[in-house]
């Protein structure tokens, strides 16, 4: 979502309808539900709120995560942002800056809990626009110069299915602070990863999905962390896919990284 007047079109509409409205509260309170389980709190058809849910991924207000065959449901606030800053920063900028450090925080926390065999274990989804063609974030994603210049780690791997790759200092010791195995590679689009230590003994991972969606000159580049070990674990890496994003969001966009250093990811797979 760019904020722009066909963009914020599509949101107010998005936005009139108390039902659609109903649904956006309901994933602020849960994040990740399926279509089932929000039927479960419309009384209205299935295929209804699946029409209401469409309305509402186009417009950007809400972001759809494949699971295999379910499709997991998030809340995105970015669009809501955008009218913010169009219409009220003018007016009243200390309130939008309290604003602003509430949305970031919503954002960063992105997340919703999934079943396994111990319990339930954290999921983390974050999302951002950035201005770029699928190739190059694609590229941006892949290549080890780039991921050094916006990440202070070399992601390095032929990135074939069934490859390894590693999280490579860049202070010339050629250490790989982190690691995993490439699961799915299509692209410009799709790339699916686990994530973990590589001195851990025996592995312990989690999965990482970056999804590539091109439209019109802005690319919607949305990272799904899985398989969290715990609380501290989702923590962690809610404070540093948004970080990393924006960096890469500034090098794609301008040529350039951001003035300050980005935080450094710790591995999450413990």
């Amino acid at each position: 979502m760019t904020g722009g007047a066909d963009d914020l079109e599509a949101v107010f509409k998005a936005l009139a309808d108390p039902t659609r409205r109903r649904l956006l509260d309901r994933l602020r309170s849960r994040n990740g539900q399926t279509l089932g389980e929000l039927c479960a709190g419309v009384s209205m058809a299935r295929q209804s709120v699946t029409q209401h849910l469409d309305l509402l991924q186009v417009a950007g207000l809400v972001t759809v995560v494949r699971r295999g065959r379910e499709r997991l449901h998030y809340l995105d606030p970015g669009p809501i942002h955008a009218i913010e800053q169009r219409w009220i920063s003018a007016f009243d900028r200390p309130r939008l800056a309290a604003i602003h450090a509430i949305k970031e925080r919503a954002e960063d926390h992105a997340m919703t809990e999934q079943s396994s065999g111990s319990g339930t274990v954290p999921t983390y989804v974050y999302v951002t626009y950035i201005r770029a063609t699928a190739e190059q974030v694609w590229q941006a994603l892949t290549d080890a110069d780039l991921t050094a210049s916006y990440w202070g780690h070399a992601n390095v791997s032929d990135w074939q299915p069934g490859s390894l790759w590693e999280h490579r200092r860049t202070d010339g010791s050629d250490v790989a602070d982190a690691g995993g195995r490439v699961l799915e590679v299509e692209p410009p689009r799709r790339l699916v990863m686990t994530f973990g230590d590589p001195g851990e003994a025996p592995a312990v991972t989690s999965t990482v999905t970056f999804l590539v969606v091109p439209h019109e000159g802005i690319v919607r580049l949305t990272v799904t962390h899985e398989d969290l070990a715990d609380e501290k674990a989702l923590s962690d890496v809610s404070q540093g896919w948004p970080a990393v994003f924006a960096n890469l969001k500034s090098l794609l966009e301008t040529g350039q990284v951001l003035p300050v250093a980005p935080w450094e990811m710790p591995v999450a797979s413990s």
